[in-house]
């Protein structure tokens, strides 16, 4: 314990994962320590975490520390970075900092959790300074897959830090001004404490490549094209949205979007004056009135996911548009490990309806948003850092950025792990201390925790399948009805529901009945004892598994 002033670094989110960042930086001695915030990032829920679509990193040890809390400062716009604000604004109750495009976002999701009166979001100009206690913070301008990406050059009295946030080097990124070195050459020389630094491209060599290429490539691909076309994207690219659109315009075609973050995302742009010299877009119900080689839709869905609309649009339900023998689907995105089963299910839907499709794999329509190992070794040659810590990437990719910046010639290198509270100065920089993290799901409308009793229930239901059994007795324990077995989640050899098996369920319950003297079934939880171990015998006699059983008990 000490009282003099520390400076420390806390990520709560993005250090075991890329995706679902929430990092705090904290200045003073323990007494009185002053803290920011920076990003509140969501991930998306897969098969550990059932009927959940949206995962918060847990904030509760800094929501502890709200007293202290000077600010939040949004970096850009991706929903790995500002998804969870509309969640957990309310926990902080401070004021929010962000560029004019993600602020624009922001709006609608401070509107859609009913605190947009409330909220205290301030709008930075790009390059903007804010003081918020002993942190002054000035937003870096970079380049990256969304508009307005932004560093955050965070100065304090012991040093300062840029915090990267995501970023690449595009020397032509068709939104926004190409990547400038000279304020990161100019922090170089005046002194960088530490780099909090983006992981995820790290393995990969090279450099990710530049939008302006997509572009070029993009107008010929489509000009290509006889029948109708529809290209899906990341919808925040809003620089490769407006490549598709001039890519379209300069083939003769109208462009027509299709899905809600489509528009909204569209809608955002304009507001902040991009995408203006655009034409009109199509609406749905018009466009399918144009030949086809006058159309363009541009969807989302690059994902695979269910409800988007190329999604709906390959299963053949989508409300205005339909593709058949003839017609391409150009897939301007990357495939994010993970949604390979999603992906590939649409693009078979897709091609059973003889539509042609295109990926990345087969033309130079996509280009990463983040750093490859030749463009972080630029980074670290302007910054000159004396501690590099690397951040947004799983354990791998943390591990092996930090031997590449040793290898760079950085002084020092820390690996930390959500919840690792780091201190970079005084002294040299090291890990002090872990405080409690985790996880919350949305489920429905509720925040829980991720080792929800709820959610582990629901996963034994979807590997198991459930059983109830209900009986009624009568104040002697005769039964006056029962015991009745439901049976859930299971099939017959042919594909019916489980049919003819649940009479062995049925005999199973009657003779675990039947085997209890009277006395015993005036007792409660002797009854459900014996219900359910006879019951999960037949379970995993039958089918081969153990389903989650409940009893109901009667008596009347």
């Amino acid at each position: 314990m000490t009282d003099k002033a520390e400076l420390l670094f806390l990520p709560l989110g993005g250090c075991n994962e890329i995706g679902m960042n929430l990092n705090a930086y904290a200045y003073g001695p323990m007494h009185d320590r002053r803290w920011i915030i920076v990003d509140m990032g969501v991930s998306f829920g897969d098969l550990r975490t059932p009927g959940v679509d949206v995962i918060i990193p847990d904030p509760g040890f800094i929501e502890e520390q709200r007293d202290n809390i000077e600010a939040i400062f949004l970096t850009h716009a991706h929903e790995d970075h500002i998804g969870a604000v509309g969640h957990l604004w309310h926990r902080f109750q401070k004021p929010m900092y962000a560029t004019p495009f993600t602020a624009e976002l922001i709006r609608h999701k401070l509107n859609d959790a009913g605190v947009i009166d409330k909220a205290k979001l301030n709008v930075v100009p790009l390059g903007g300074k804010v003081k918020a206690g002993p942190f002054e913070v000035e937003y870096v301008t970079l380049t990256h897959s969304i508009p307005e990406p932004n560093g955050l050059a965070i100065k304090t009295p012991a040093g300062t830090i840029l915090h990267t946030g995501d970023w690449k080097i595009d020397p032509d990124p068709q939104i926004g001004a190409p990547f400038d070195s000279t304020v990161l050459e100019k922090m170089g020389d005046d002194g960088v404490l530490a780099m909090v630094c983006d992981s995820t491209n790290v393995f990969e060599e090279g450099e990710a490549g530049s939008e302006g290429s997509c572009r070029d490539e993009l107008v010929d691909l489509i000009g290509e094209q006889t029948g109708r076309v529809a290209v899906t994207a990341f919808a925040s690219n809003v620089a490769r949205v407006e490549s598709i659109v001039r890519a379209a315009e300069a083939n003769g075609r109208h462009v027509c979007l299709v899905g809600r973050s489509m528009h909204r995302i569209t809608a955002a742009a304009k507001a902040v004056g991009m995408l203006a010299d655009c034409a009109e877009f199509v609406d749905e119900k018009e466009a399918g009135y144009l030949p086809p080689e006058a159309i363009l839709y541009l969807c989302t869905g690059s994902q695979g996911e269910p409800r988007a609309a190329l999604s709906r649009i390959a299963q053949g339900n989508h409300p205005h548009v339909t593709l058949n023998k003839g017609d391409t689907v150009i897939f301007s995105s990357r495939v994010i490990p993970g949604n390979e089963r999603g992906i590939f299910d649409l693009q078979n839907a897709l091609a059973e309806k003889g539509v042609k499709l295109i990926t990345d794999r087969m033309r130079h329509i996509h280009v990463s948003g983040h750093p490859c190992r030749d463009e972080l070794r630029r980074m670290y040659s302007w910054v000159r850092p004396r501690i590099s810590v690397p951040v947004h990437g799983e354990r791998r990719h943390i591990l092996e950025h930090a031997d590449y910046a040793k290898s760079l010639q950085v002084s020092e290198a820390v690996t930390p792990k959500n919840g690792d509270v780091i201190r970079l100065a005084p002294g040299r920089a090291k890990i002090v201390d872990e405080v409690p993290t985790g996880r919350l799901l949305l489920d429905g409308k509720r925040l829980i925790p991720e080792n929800a009793q709820g959610i582990q229930e629901r996963r034994r239901l979807s590997f198991a399948g459930h059983v109830t059994v209900a009986i009624c007795f009568d104040d002697n324990a005769d039964i006056i009805d029962g015991p009745e077995v439901f049976v859930r989640g299971y099939s017959e050899p042919d594909g019916r529901t489980l049919d003819e098996t649940i009479d062995a369920f049925d005999e199973a319950a009657e003779n675990a009945i039947d085997s209890l003297k009277r006395k015993a079934r005036l007792d409660d939880e002797t009854v459900e004892r014996s219900l359910i171990r006879a019951l999960r015998k037949v379970g995993e006699r039958e089918l081969g598994k153990r389903p989650l059983i409940d009893v109901s008990i009667l008596r009347g």
